[in-house]
């Protein structure tokens, strides 16, 4: 602590004592959330279009971004930032087409979907692989990167505390339910945007002031020396590597493109990615499952607006940090992508480092806070009810809820206090993007088909469940053994440690193409209207001309980002 100023400690005091203060008022207000469990859940109704876009962002913006991207970006550049453009129009889609079929069939788990469209066997299983997914990979995630990075701030040896700290903020939130998770995001939100954005302004000084020597450093020209200085760091499009190039830069470009191969990730892996991870997860579509069709839209629409700008807060940082480090300006940095931010955040003034701190905070434990009530929400609505006790009343319900947050928190703290899963090694961004890839192929093939095929049968869905993992594995670490490096398939690159490996969103494209198509000829065997499909008509995709106004506007812009950093 000695690291941070007085004026620091004041400023994460006061963002605390606001968090804490308003969680508790909106508590107060609505306290039937202690035995209704659609409120506390879902915070069915209460939500406004706002809270929702707010609640989905500071869900989603965590350590995997502030850490995680930000180190992506140290490491390849603004090509990493197709992940928070493409989902602005993931989100687009969702909006239109997703949000509708759940609304009218009053989905208010994904594990219920399953059941609804398929089985009661498809369900279980998927329920059990996400609880696992969320609290060996999420979970665990967000807090080891969290607490790593602010341990760094403060100058070291606290770690442990501060996981402690920031699960137990966390739960404060959670206890309360959905309701206090989605408007106390509202602020959490607030801070992580004007914290960044601070953040992203003063690194851009400390480039001009330490690279130019400008005695005043001006964000403007501090941008203009990253793109004078670090060009290839602003091209969205990685080029493909030689396998043949044994050079120092060769080992790089292999390494960048199995991050982020190019274009090809654009036919591939980013929209299985994107569309699964808005459209068919708790953790976030479970904000808007409680509102009505408009609200729920608009509130998607909002998330997908501030999704164009959060790669400035989120990546800009690493490129800076990048700059610094080519010219020795970061001292004690050891190179290694995920301390980008803090390298960084290191350079702040007094107050403005605690408001940094205040809004990786803020990110670190909304996060926390939303994937703990999806925890919550899967295993109590879709295991306890239905196969442990049956006859649980609303009352012993939220109780099972809580206790469920309690346990996974321990569970996962256990797991991240040494870092058994090796976080650490895979770089933070990385970890979560490649282990959750081995179950999306099969989970999107599942929602899609399902939405909008009528002929899909539970048979096919759970065979596409099974497959979609097992191909994924296969791909990853079997498929170069057997077919060679260089197909009509895929390409595999040398990786550091000298193996022919396939870029994972490659790898999650070939999975789901060739699930969907053993999904399908499985469903020509069974009847030609599944008695379980939703029914689907075109006036529940209508939108209102704003929203198509607001639409068009988002991808306006997106449109134009692309073109300028092709």
């Amino acid at each position: 602590m000695n690291n941070l100023a007085f004026s620091d400690k004041f400023v994460f005091v006061i963002y605390f004592v606001i968090v804490a203060s308003y969680g508790y008022w909106v508590y107060q207000r609505k306290k039937k959330a202690v035995t209704d469990t659609h409120d506390f859940f879902l915070a069915e109704g209460s939500l406004t279009w706002w809270a929702i876009g707010a609640s989905l962002i500071a869900s989603n913006i965590s350590a995997e971004q502030f850490i995680g991207m930000s180190g992506e970006g140290f490491f390849v550049g603004v090509s990493i930032a197709a992940y928070e453009w493409l989902a602005a129009i993931a989100l687009i889609i969702i909006a239109v087409w997703f949000i509708p079929i759940y609304l009218k069939n009053k989905i208010y788990t994904m594990p219920q979907f399953l059941k609804t469209r398929y089985n009661e066997t498809v369900a279980l299983i998927m329920a059990i692989f996400w609880l696992f997914l969320y609290v060996f990979v999420n979970f665990t995630s967000i807090l080891y990167l969290g607490a790593l990075a602010i341990n760094g701030l403060l100058g070291g040896g606290y770690l442990h505390i501060v996981m402690i700290v920031l699960m137990a903020m966390a739960l404060l939130i959670t206890l309360g339910g959905m309701k206090v998770i989605g408007f106390t995001d509202v602020i959490q939100v607030a801070v992580l945007i004007i914290g960044g954005f601070a953040t992203v302004y003063m690194a851009l000084q400390i480039v001009d002031h330490r690279i130019n020597g400008a005695a005043d450093g001006s964000a403007i020209t501090g941008f203009k020396t990253l793109l004078a200085q670090a060009p290839e760091h602003f091209k969205m499009m990685l080029p493909k590597p030689d396998n043949n190039d044994m050079s120092a830069a060769g080992q790089l470009a292999r390494d960048k493109y199995l991050v982020l191969p190019g274009i090809a990730m654009y036919f591939a892996g980013q929209w299985i990615v994107q569309l699964n991870y808005w459209g068919c997860n708790q953790y976030i579509t479970q904000r808007a499952l409680g509102a009505k069709l408009e609200t729920a839209r608009k509130g998607l629409l909002f998330a997908a607006f501030i999704k164009l700008f959060m790669p400035v807060i989120v990546m800009l940082p690493g490129i800076a940090a990048y700059v610094l480090y080519q010219h020795g300006q970061l001292p004690g940095f050891s190179g290694a992508k995920d301390g980008a931010y803090s390298a960084i955040l290191a350079f702040l003034p007094a107050g403005l480092k605690g408001l940094a701190i205040a809004a990786l905070t803020a990110a670190i434990v909304a996060s926390l806070a939303g994937k703990a009530n999806s925890i919550s929400t899967i295993f109590t609505l879709d295991v306890y009810k239905k196969y442990i006790k049956k006859d649980a009343d609303e009352k012993k319900m939220v109780i099972t809820g809580r206790l469920t947050v309690i346990v996974s928190m321990i569970i996962a703290l256990m797991f991240t206090w040494k870092d058994l899963l090796g976080i650490g090694g895979e770089g933070g961004f990385t970890f979560i993007q490649k282990y959750t890839g081995f179950i999306s192929p099969g989970v999107f093939a599942m929602f899609i088909l399902g939405f909008f095929w009528k002929r899909t049968t539970g048979t096919a869905a759970l065979v596409g469940m099974i497959l979609g993992f097992l191909l994924a594995i296969f791909f990853n670490n079997y498929a170069v053994g057997l077919f060679g490096h260089e197909t009509i398939m895929y390409s595999a690159y040398l990786n550091k440690a000298g193996v022919y490996e396939i870029p994972f969103l490659i790898n999650m494209g070939w999975s789901f193409i060739l699930t969907v198509i053993t999904m399908i000829c499985i469903s020509l065997g069974g009847p030609k209207v599944n008695p379980n499909a939703f029914e689907i008509d075109s006036a529940m995709f209508k939108v209102k001309p704003s929203t198509i106004v607001l639409i068009v506007i988002i991808l306006m812009l997106l449109s134009a980002l692309y073109i300028k950093f092709w």
